[in-house]
């Protein structure tokens, strides 16, 4: 295996994903970074002459796998490894209050996109023995009134990962909570979505920004970028917290 592994990261332009992008470029990996933002994408790809290759596109757009992995394939030669790490949080409603359009929405991004993506990518993965990463979330496993979409998607993927531990026995599947971090995405629940969440959920969040509570993005994404490039085989098809005892050898 070659020391410079090439990895298809997507959300790769903001938060956890800018985070796993940086620390693999810094170690001279290679990233095919994915994501709809283009500018943060082209910034990296300045900075890292050579160890970048940008795609842009929609997550529910389904072909967006093939692109990465034609291009990975196109300018590398080979693909390591897959960090689906997008995802949305809406709607942010109760089931009732949702409709059955919404959630197919969130699913298209959050869990359809990921199988297509992971599809694209298998018969490059056989090859090299690569890796998968799902980043999920606690809430796949604990349930927030109002984030029946969001949790559900997110075990929805923790299920993939386990599925196709057992289907390809040769790459290595993982599903990562990277835990409360400072993202965009906390933004949006404390301006956006406050209202629409329980009290005290709201308060919560809001008290972790507050008091300085909230993970750097760099905790999970360093952590992350360390276990697709040294995949341990032997925790295949698991779900685990980026601070688990059995990812210790992966943490700072």
């Amino acid at each position: 295996m070659p020391d410079q592994k090439v990895i298809i990261l997507t959300g790769a332009s903001r938060g956890i994903g800018l985070a796993i992008a940086h620390y693999l470029l810094k170690q001279s990996h290679k990233v095919v970074a994915v994501a709809r933002s283009e500018q943060p994408l082209r910034g990296l790809e300045s900075q890292f002459p050579g160890q970048v290759v940008v795609v842009t596109g929609d997550a529910a757009d389904f072909a967006l796998g093939e692109k990465a992995v034609q291009a990975a394939v196109e300018r590398f030669e080979r693909l390591d490894g897959l960090i689906v790490n997008h995802g949305v949080l809406d709607p942010v409603k109760r089931v009732m209050n949702s409709s059955a359009e919404e959630w197919r929405l969130a699913y298209n991004v959050n869990v359809f996109s990921a199988v297509a993506m992971s599809q694209a990518a298998l018969q490059e993965l056989r090859k090299s023995k690569g890796c998968i990463l799902f980043t999920s979330s606690g809430a796949a496993t604990g349930a927030y009134p109002t984030w029946g979409a969001y949790g559900s998607s997110k075990a929805a993927l923790n299920h993939l990962a386990m599925t196709l531990a057992v289907e390809e026995k040769e790459i290595t599947t993982l599903s990562i909570r990277p835990g409360v971090v400072d993202t965009e995405m906390q933004r949006e629940i404390r301006d956006n979505h406050n209202t629409a969440m329980d009290e005290a959920d709201a308060a919560r969040f809001a008290e972790l920004k507050k008091t300085g509570g909230l993970l750097k993005p760099e905790q999970p994404g360093n952590v992350m970028a360390r276990l697709v490039v040294s995949p341990p085989y032997e925790l295949s098809g698991k779900f685990y917290s980026w601070d688990a005892e059995e990812l210790k050898a992966f943490q700072e």
